[in-house]
C-alpha cells in the first residue's frame, strides 16, 4: 500500500526580528503516514510539534524539504492548486474559541468550507450542516447559536465538524483536548476515535500528553528540539521505549490500572535554547547515558534492534561503536 503522506527532510528556520538570530524549529523531519492510520506526535512544549503540523498544510511555509500527499509535492503547488488540495487536508486547532469566528453562527461556520469550494447548492449545504452536527453529537438547533454560547467541549465538537465538512482524507489535530477540562477530554478523545473508525480517517494527532496519545494512535513519533528521536508502533514505544528521552517521557505518564507509579526518570537541566542548540545529539546535555561521541556526532534516525523490539530511533546507544 502506498503512503498517503510522505514527509522528507522537512525543516523550518525562524529569524528573530532585530538580532537576526536563527531558530531551527524543525530539523530534517521525515516520516510516512498510511491511509487510515493515526500517527501521534508527542514531546515537550517548544519541540516543534505545532510548527510541524502547520508546515504540513503550508499554513507556515517550510524552509526546505518535501511533503508528498498522494504522491504530489505540496511544496511545488501554486496558490490555486494548493486551495484545491486543502479540501483533503484539514486541521483542528488547540483553542476552539480562537479558531471559530465569534461573529458567525455555527451554521455559517460549518457551511463556509462548502461555500469556499463551491460544493452543492443552498439546500444540500444546509442538509450537510445538519448531518455534521449530528455526526459530532450536537442538536440541529446549534446551527443558530454563536460560539460563545457553547462550552469548551461543545466548541471543539463544532471545530471537528468543520474539519469534516469536506470529507478530507487527512486531519491534523493540534492539541485538540489540551484546552479542555479533564472530564471533557475523554469525551472528545472518544468522539475522535469513533469518527476515525466510522469515516476511516487518517490522522496526525499532536499532544504533549502520552496518556492521551496512547488512546488514539497506531504509531507514535517522539520529538525533541525539532527532530524525531524515536518512532514506532504505539505499544512498542509506550511499553518498551528505547531512546533515553522517550523512557523519561514514558516514566512520567500514568499507567492505566497501575496501583503505583513506575520509577520516575528525572531529567537534569532544561531543554536547550533552540537558537543555540548543542552540538552532536541535541539531547546529550540532559542524558544520563551520554557517551563522548554524543557531544560531537549527530545520530541518524534509522531502524534499530533493541532487546524488546524493533524500532526506528536516533541514538548512539544502539549503533556500533
Amino acid at each position: 500500500m502506498s503512503a498517503l503522506l510522505e514527509v522528507k527532510d522537512l525543516s523550518k528556520v525562524f529569524y528573530a526580528t532585530g538580532t537576526g538570530a536563527k531558530v531551527r524549529a524543525l530539523d530534517k523531519v521525515s516520516f510516512t503516514l498510511q491511509p487510515g492510520e493515526v500517527l501521534g506526535i508527542v514531546g515537550e512544549s517548544g519541540c516543534g510539534k505545532s510548527t510541524l503540523g502547520r508546515c504540513l498544510l503550508r499554513l507556515i511555509e517550510p524552509s526546505e524539504g518535501q511533503v508528498l500527499f498522494e504522491g504530489a509535492d505540496l511544496m511545488r503547488l501554486d496558490a490555486q492548486a494548493m486551495k484545491r488540495r486543502r479540501a483533503n487536508l484539514q486541521m483542528v486547532f488547540q483553542d476552539p474559541f480562537g479558531s471559530l469566528n465569534p461573529r458567525h453562527r455555527v451554521g455559517t461556520i460549518l457551511r463556509e468550507p462548502l461555500d469556499v469550494h463551491g460544493i452543492g447548492n443552498g439546500a444540500s449545504r444546509r442538509a450537510r450542516v445538519r448531518e455534521l452536527l449530528d455526526l459530532v453529537g450536537l442538536p440541529e438547533s446549534a446551527a443558530e447559536r454563536y460560539p460563545h454560547e457553547f462550552s469548551g467541549g461543545q466548541r471543539q465538537r463544532v471545530a471537528i465538524a468543520r474539519a469534516l465538512a469536506l470529507e478530507p482524507k487527512l486531519i491534523i489535530a493540534d492539541e485538540p483536548v489540551a484546552a479542555l477540562d479533564v472530564s471533557i477530554q475523554s469525551q472528545i478523545i472518544n468522539l475522535i476515535a469513533e469518527l476515525r473508525a466510522k469515516l476511516r480517517l487518517s490522522l496526525i494527532f499532536i499532544s504533549h500528553d502520552l496518556s492521551v496519545i496512547r488512546h488514539v494512535s497506531d504509531r507514535i513519533a517522539v520529538m525533541y528540539l525539532g527532530r524525531i528521536c524515536e518512532i514506532g508502533r504505539a505499544a512498542s514505544v509506550l511499553e518498551h521505549p528505547a531512546h533515553p528521552y522517550t523512557r523519561a517521557l514514558a516514566s512520567a505518564a500514568p499507567t492505566p490500572g497501575a496501583r503505583r507509579l513506575r520509577n520516575r526518570i528525572m531529567l537534569k537541566g532544561e531543554p536547550p535554547d533552540p537558537a543555540s542548540p548543542p552540538g552532536g545529539c541535541p539531547f546529550h546535555p540532559r542524558c544520563a547515558e551520554a557517551m563522548p561521541r554524543c557531544a560531537t556526532e549527530l545520530p541518524r534516525l534509522e531502524p534499530r534492534c533493541t532487546q524488546e523490539s524493533k524500532t526506528v530511533l536516533a541514538c548512539h546507544l544502539f549503533e556500533p561503536a
